[in-house]
């Protein structure tokens, strides 16, 4: 009997130990990793540059409190602010963190000009977390079923669509932000356009909303830019960020600019582990190994060979409805619920995941190789033209 408790749906393996963007189970076998622990894993698996800084920080300092200066949180500051042209940065542990400081960041933006209840708009299928905060943000029943009642301040409307924001702003005068993915990860790997961010950002200068664009998944370089809204060329004015920033050890950022830089003072908010050394240094490590070795080009790159591939080796197959994402953040949505390919991708040695019931996604990590590229390709193409050409009473 297992105590750990019944939170997840597992498949039936147990990983034990990883190089580059292979794994193995506890059996001996072996995987490509085209999931990177969901986005996590930017370096891959033992990263013989992140693991010798780890090293080094554990024999320093591990945590010791932000009642203390941090020097590698400083520095890590610094880089993400060059990166990104925004102004400062909140550490914490995860992206659910990351996601509810921009909450509070907007909510308090909103009293500090006068408004009793601040609204803030978010979207259809959108995920941000499973607090009672960041799943009242999310678009997604099945997540929020069951904790009721849902935290109110929210207005939701339809991705990619001015008309249902403006409509929005008429009908809530208490709007203060605009909370969205750049690409949406669990709801299915949807990109917001670029002229539609654009049209957001206008809107937000023009009526002093905040911006703010959750790069949770989608940030780190995954689609071949540092931040997936940089390809809009536009700057938000809250970012939350974690997932691929600190390769494996858990971090989370909330980055700011202008107004939102300055919200929070001394007791608005906190943490006891965020921005810890540990933490810090693997962030720094992987900026700079990313830069060093030309990562986010590799995403684009690798990201190519896969979407060409998978188009090629399944054209003319029926069942494909659209193959989309940028960099090495793919998804490919079928026609029907596909949930079973996560089992034959693993039994044929590569490991994907599903998600919004019908959509393949494709995270591996940043240091794929074309090789490895066209090796997902020539797994998961057979696997997916096996599945669509088989009667659909057997496949549902």
């Amino acid at each position: 009997m297992s105590h750990i408790m019944n939170t997840y749906a597992r498949q039936p393996i147990s990983l034990s130990h990883g190089e580059g963007a292979w794994v193995w189970d506890t059996e001996g076998r072996r995987y490509l990793d085209g999931l990177s622990g969901i986005a996590v894993n930017t370096l891959g698996h033992k990263h013989p540059k992140l693991v010798a800084a780890l090293q080094d920080q554990v024999t320093k300092l591990i945590h010791t409190s932000n009642i203390y200066g941090i020097p590698l949180g400083e520095q890590l500051a610094t880089k993400l602010c060059e990166l990104s042209g925004m102004d400062n940065v909140f550490f914490c542990n995860s992206g659910l963190e990351a996601n509810e400081a921009a909450i509070k960041i907007a909510r308090k933006y909103g009293h500090d000009k006068g408004i009793a209840e601040p609204q803030i708009i978010v979207y259809e299928k959108a995920f941000h977390g499973r607090s009672l905060a960041t799943l009242s943000a999310t678009g997604n029943a099945k997540v929020q079923k069951g904790f009721e009642p849902l935290v109110p301040g929210f207005v939701r409307v339809p991705l990619n669509d001015i008309a249902a924001i403006e409509a929005a702003a008429a009908a809530n005068p208490s709007i203060t932000a605009v909370f969205l993915e750049a690409i949406q990860g669990e709801g299915g790997i949807n990109p917001a356009r670029a002229e539609y961010l654009q049209a957001l950002r206008r809107i937000c200068d023009e009526r002093g909303w905040l911006l703010m664009i959750d790069e949770v998944q989608c940030g780190i370089g995954r689609t071949g830019k540092w931040f997936a809204h940089q390809w809009a060329d536009i700057l938000p004015d809250v970012m939350p960020l974690a997932k691929g920033l600190g390769s494996g050890v858990p971090i989370g950022a909330v980055v700011a600019r202008g107004v939102a830089a300055h919200v929070f003072g001394p007791g608005n908010h906190g943490t006891t582990f965020g921005g810890n050394p540990l933490a810090m240094r693997a962030g720094l490590t992987t900026l700079q190994v990313m830069q060093e070795d030309g990562l986010m080009a590799n995403a684009a790159h690798c990201g190519q060979i896969i979407v060409d591939g998978i188009r090629k080796q399944l054209t003319g197959t029926p069942g494909i409805a659209e193959i989309r994402g940028q960099g090495l953040m793919i998804g490919i949505e079928l026609d029907r619920p596909c949930t079973e390919i996560v089992g034959r991708a693993r039994e044929a040695g590569l490991l994907i995941n599903v998600t919004a019931d019908r959509v393949i996604r494709l995270l591996p990590p940043l240091i794929f190789t074309s090789a490895q590229a066209q090796q997902l390709v020539d797994i998961l193409a057979p696997i997916i033209h096996s599945f669509l050409t088989q009667p659909q009473s057997a496949a549902a």
